[in-house]
Formats: structure tokens, sequence, C-alpha cells
């Protein structure tokens, strides 16, 4: 039988974090998590487009109480200022937010590459300075969204995408491969400290959002704007399928598993176990990339 949302477990009492839910898959994760009870904090860049997405929450009746916290992952200071503002325990957190492809290379406020430093390093920092909130928790999980593009990733994911060279498609790549490998290294971390802390990775293959037409993305390009995240809502499954996968994660997957859908080239169908590259299942790639993040971003984990 295939999983749904509907199958999620209560989780009246809890309060989840999502990044990048104003919209798209966040929106629908946030929406899902406060269906079955969760208090969700949406954390996104623009307040006024989150404080929309909350009213939406709100008027569907839904049990769990959405709030807006404002978080810029390209910038270490907001992630520092977010993780300050938080006192009680955080569970689940899913790391959906991102950005995509964008034409020219870029860096954040803090010199490093645009996708690599905000998709990789903000929720890297973010997730390790909530972490006392997370083990707060009764059973803390943490749901790390990669891609499919991450299988263009490669060892060399630990140099953080330098500008020689940029191209913005592998770029992408590797900054999904570093959200995987960050997952999987996190869960072992887990484990190893003999912690209850659940780390698990997904990926919503190909839906229709506007990541495709993000002004940060390629939608920068003015044709790519006007049509693109048109033209993959046509050819491609919802947000709500798309965030199935990411749902499943974050409530109900094994430790250090990694979900996504299961048909056509993993771009669609029912979720279940997602094909990993030789390079997401390389333990010394993991330790090595966590030690750069830890330098990069100042921030050590501790269980």
């Amino acid at each position: 039988m295939r999983w749904t949302p509907d199958q999620m477990p209560d989780l009246t009492g809890r309060r989840a974090l999502v990044t990048g839910a104003n919209s798209g898959i966040g929106l629908i994760e946030a929406r899902e998590l406060a269906r079955h009870g969760a208090d969700v904090v949406l954390a996104v860049r623009n307040t006024d487009a989150g404080q929309a997405a909350a009213d939406r929450i709100r008027a569907t009746g839904v049990p769990g109480v959405p709030s807006v916290e404002r978080l810029d992952l390209a910038s270490q200071q907001s992630v520092r200022e977010v993780a300050e503002r938080f006192a009680r325990p955080t569970d689940p957190l899913v790391t959906n937010a991102g950005i995509m492809t964008p034409p020219r290379y870029r860096e954040t406020s803090d010199g490093f590459e645009l996708q690599f430093g905000t998709n990789h390093l903000g929720h890297f920092a973010l997730t390790g300075l909530l972490l006392p909130h997370l083990l707060a928790a009764e059973a803390p999980r943490v749901t790390t969204v990669s891609s499919i593009a991450h299988h263009r990733g490669d060892g060399r994911v630990a140099e953080g995408n330098p500008a020689q060279g940029y191209n913005p498609q592998v770029t992408y790549g590797q900054s999904k491969l570093a959200n995987l490998l960050f997952a999987l290294e996190l869960q072992r971390r887990s484990t190893a400290a003999g912690s209850r802390l659940t780390s698990t990775g997904a990926h919503p293959g190909v839906s229709g959002t506007n990541l495709f037409g993000s002004a940060e993305g390629m939608g920068s390009v003015p044709v790519i704007g006007t049509l693109g995240s048109w033209a993959v809502k046509l050819a491609f499954p919802s947000p709500d399928r798309g965030a199935e996968a990411i749902l499943y994660a974050a409530t109900v997957a094994e430790p250090g598993s990694y979900s996504g859908p299961t048909g056509l080239g993993e771009t669609r169908g029912a979720v279940g176990t997602a094909k990993q590259s030789h390079w997401a299942r390389d333990e010394s790639l993991a330790a090595l990339l966590w030690q750069r993040s830890e330098e990069l971003t100042g921030v050590h984990y501790s269980f």
C-alpha cells in the first residue's frame, strides 16, 4: 500500500521547524505536520510570505499552531540569531530550504559559494546550534532534504564549490551531495554517542514548485524565470506528492535511511528507499566534509 501523509503519527505536543516553508514543498510539509498536531515554526527569509503561508495553514483548521521566524541561510549571523531565540525542545527539524543553479557565481555574506553556503553550511550550522533543543525532545528527528542531483557531486565536495570553473548544475549537485553526506554522518555520530536522535535524508523527486523560477537561481534568467516554473508545474507532480518522501523521513523512516519517489528515475511515484551515489556512501568523505564544515562555520556538535 502506498504511504501517504494520512499515515503520519500524532505529533501533538511537539514543536517542529521547517526551513523554506513559505511555498512549495516546504509549505506542504509545515501544513501536514500541523495537521497531525505539531506546532510548526516556518523559518523563512521573507517573513511577509511566511506570515501568508502561516495564515493559509491556519485557515485549513489544523490543530497545530504555525508561527514564523526570519532565517537567511546565506548568513551565518542570521542562523545564530534564530538558534538563540529558541528556548524549548524542537522535533522534528526539516531542513528543506535551498537555492538551485544560479547562472553566475555568487557568494553568501560570509564569502561562501551561494549554493554550498546556503544549502549545506547554513543547515549544518542551524542543526548544530539547535542540537541542545533537539536532544531535549523525547525522540528527536532531523531530516535533511537532498536531491537526485546529488549524483552529479563527487569527491571534491569538501572544497566548497570554488569560483574557478563554476558550473551551476554541477555546483548544485555538490551542495546536494553535501546534504546527503551530512544526513548519514549525523546518524553515525548520533549512534556512536548513544544518542536517541534520528537523522534521515530524503529527496522529493521533481515537483512543480517555484524553485526553478526563483530569482536566486535560474529564475534570474528572464526566459526561465517566466516559463521555467510553469513548465515544471505542468510536466511533473504537485508539491503535495513531492513532500511525501520528506514527511515520511521526518516521522517514520528508519535512522540513517534515504527516502524518495521510486518511479521513473526517482522523479515521481510511491515513497521508498532512494538510491545513493557511491560518493554519498563514502564515510571518509563524509568525515572530511564534516571537519571542513566545522572549520568554516565554527559550529561543533556535542551530543
